[in-house]
């Protein structure tokens, strides 16, 4: 019987961090700085975006087109950025993660554009969010900081909830990263094996608010965690796994680990019955 040991709770992870950004553009109507639904809409869809990035800080800059006079630009192009900001902290981000808001004013047409006037103004009349993130890279994942540790070949209870160590999403998806699929042949290939064990796949998200679920940016449903956990379900039932051995629940944020919270993407076993 092959062996393969799992690390109940959590396993620490050395990681090098590295920043990324995103930008998203908000567009106005002349002489407004009121959101038109379709720009809501599209705030909406890129706030729900970001509920699994570990989240250093928004910037948010404000534009106008080069019509109005100077003064009157700067105060209409910080108005737009302040109801972005106000809007972004009614979507539940945290207004101190918002270092950032200033209008600068007009945006004044370029001559050498191959865009008309009329289309270079309605570029130009917009808020700029610009999101800083720390996206880890693993480097190694041989530090173990659990206390307790299950062998899957060995002997389990029913109750005993077994991370499945080092398989890793891709940020928003249920997509699971290359690196994984080794660790997740070995934890099949186990399960085969282990015929009288029935279990529940349990499936975890991070950094959102109240325990709930984040956005799936594939479907755009809040059902991250339940896709994460049916993507493990679908791989153990296309490499041998009976279905009738096997369910699969999403828990959203219910259950952070109390560490970093980059770890609380995961996916555990539950074991349910031993026959």
């Amino acid at each position: 019987m092959s062996r393969y040991v799992l690390i109940l709770v959590m396993s620490s992870f050395q990681v090098i961090i590295g920043q990324s950004e995103l930008t998203h553009k908000v567009f106005f109507e002349t002489d407004s700085d009121q959101l038109s639904n379709t720009e809501n809409q599209r705030l909406i869809l890129f706030s729900n975006s970001l509920s699994e990035l570990d989240i250093q800080d928004f910037q948010i800059i404000g534009y106008c087109d080069d019509r109005g006079t100077n003064e009157y630009n700067l105060d209409l192009s910080m108005r737009r950025a302040v109801v972005i900001q106000d809007v972004l902290v009614e979507q539940n981000h945290k207004k101190s993660l918002i270092s950032y808001v200033d209008g600068k004013g007009e945006i004044l047409l370029r001559q050498d554009d191959n865009l008309s006037a009329d289309t270079q103004r309605g570029l130009n009349r917009r808020v700029d969010i610009v999101v800083r993130y720390e996206q880890p890279d693993l480097v190694k994942t041989d530090v173990v900081v659990a206390n307790k540790e299950v062998d899957l070949a060995g002997e389990l209870k029913v109750g005993d909830k077994i991370v499945l160590k080092n398989i890793l999403f891709r940020t928003g998806y249920s997509d699971i990263l290359k690196e994984s699929l080794g660790n997740l042949e070995m934890i099949t290939n186990t399960l085969k094996e282990r015929k009288e064990v029935t279990f529940l796949i349990l499936g975890h998200v991070c950094c959102t608010d109240s325990g709930s679920d984040a956005i799936d940016r594939r479907t755009k449903k809040f059902n991250l965690s339940v896709a994460r956990a049916k993507r493990i379900y679908d791989y153990f039932l296309s490499h041998g796994i009976e279905k009738e051995r096997m369910d699969y629940k999403g828990l959203g944020h219910q259950f952070p680990l109390g560490g970093p919270s980059k770890f609380d993407r995961r996916v555990e076993i539950e074991i349910v019955k031993i026959n």
